[in-house]
């Protein structure tokens, strides 16, 4: 994905960016009803911090995410679209590792969620890769992480495909859904990453 040909400059979030079969775009109102076929299925949601989603759940969401449209302002969201299905849903926000020392480079932490009805086709690589190149067209930010339940094998294995380096593994870190489980933390810097060099 090139920035400048998803029609932005770099230091604003993309209303669109398009890569080889995908649209990735900021929330729009009607959007809950997509993102409910997969954000309501408990083994979607099974490694995330929330419970499937309910219709009024849905909303909620998409209404939070409608207004996070600027990564230099805290965080992006956009959702995922194959031949105009909503596949899945890839975020970006700050991350503050830097304490009060605000002119330095900054670290983003990525997210992602997509339909099991259409995995193995390669769309969560194509998707998460342009975000991250996203992440890296803005300014002053350093480094991206991905942090994911331990037990969520496919996460991981994305990560590892699109080039993120493991780096850590907490043991019973985080209590979710009941029981305590562990978080691996993979990422990758701005110099190690194709499109930034």
């Amino acid at each position: 994905m090139d920035v400048e040909d998803a029609g932005m400059t770099p230091t604003t979030a993309p209303v669109t960016i398009r890569t080889d079969r995908l649209v990735l775009r900021t929330y729009r109102p009607g959007d809950h009803q997509d993102l409910l076929t997969f954000y309501g299925r408990s083994d979607v949601c099974r490694y995330l911090f929330n419970e499937p989603w309910s219709p009024d759940d849905a909303r909620e969401a998409v209404q939070t995410r409608m207004s996070r449209r600027d990564l230099t302002a805290g965080a992006v969201a956009l959702v995922v679209e194959y031949e105009g299905r909503v596949v899945g849903s890839v975020s970006a926000w700050l991350v503050d590792e830097s304490g009060d020392a605000v002119d330095t480079e900054r670290t983003a932490e990525v997210g992602w969620a997509f339909s099991p009805d259409f995995g193995g086709r390669g769309f969560a690589t194509e998707a998460v890769t342009a975000l991250i190149d996203l992440v890296f067209a803005t300014p002053r930010l350093r480094r991206a992480v991905a942090q994911m339940d331990a037990r969520n094998e496919s996460s991981a294995r994305l990560a590892r495909r699109i080039g993120l380096r493991r780096e850590a593994h907490f043991r019973q870190n985080a209590w979710i859904k009941n029981e305590w489980t562990d978080t691996v933390v993979f990422a990758t810097l701005r110099s190690e990453w194709p499109t930034s060099l």
